[in-house]
């Protein structure tokens, strides 16, 4: 699909105003809002989130709790009038311990041999801003079990897939060859990459952001 078939699409759907602002530079995000046809500008929101999954955990946060509060912390680093601000973020959970993206390829094996053979959820978050207010958030837990894979496939996935694997939480991506690592997916698949789609869809359908 071309940039220009994007747009009239956009046109059709997309009330012209207010303004859509996703508080992120990740790729897979925009596509998934810009492939439903909606317009959508992109701003870095730069956290300290490390710093911010360690505080929450100390205060007993849980990881839906922790995925909605980076989420937030996301939307209001972006201080613009006139538009609507998302704020996403998705924590991985695997019999109550969180998962953050891998730092190198060695971490990436270690923590699919650990996910292997099991179930975990992806707590994926997304928060609305506007005028900095929140007036809309919701989290969804999409369920995904890991086949017990040997190690010579991970082997060949990893070598597959590059530095690709260093972008995804799970060290997977479901859209390309991490498709094989497992035997159950249960969840929307575009919550399962980062942003729970359908619901937020509904949300600005309500407010009249996009058409009804």
């Amino acid at each position: 699909m071309s940039d220009s078939s994007l747009v009239l699409i956009a046109t059709l759907l997309q009330a012209e105003s207010p303004r859509i602002v996703l508080a992120s530079q990740s790729t897979t995000r925009r596509n998934l809002l810009e492939q439903a046809g909606i317009r959508v500008e992109t701003r870095p929101a730069r956290i300290d989130e490390a710093t911010v999954r360690e505080s929450a955990r100390a205060e007993g946060l849980s990881a839906g709790d922790c995925a909605l509060l980076l989420a937030e912390l996301k939307a209001r680093r972006i201080h613009e009038p006139d538009c609507v601000v998302i704020g996403a973020d998705q924590i991985l959970e695997c019999d109550g311990v969180w998962f953050e993206k891998p730092v190198d390829r060695a971490a990436a094996r270690a923590q699919l041999l650990d996910l292997r053979g099991r179930a975990h959820v992806l707590h994926s978050a997304v928060v609305v801003m506007r005028d900095g207010q929140v007036i809309w958030q919701h989290v969804v837990r999409p369920e995904l079990t890991m086949r017990r894979f040997s190690e010579s496939f991970l082997d060949a996935y990893l070598d597959l897939e590059g530095e690709a694997v260093l972008a995804s939480v799970g060290a997977y991506r479901l859209e390309g060859p991490g498709i094989h690592l497992f035997e159950q997916v249960t969840g929307e698949h575009a919550a399962i990459l980062g942003l729970p789609l359908l619901p937020l869809l509904g949300f600005l359908r309500q407010h009249g952001v996009i058409l009804t």
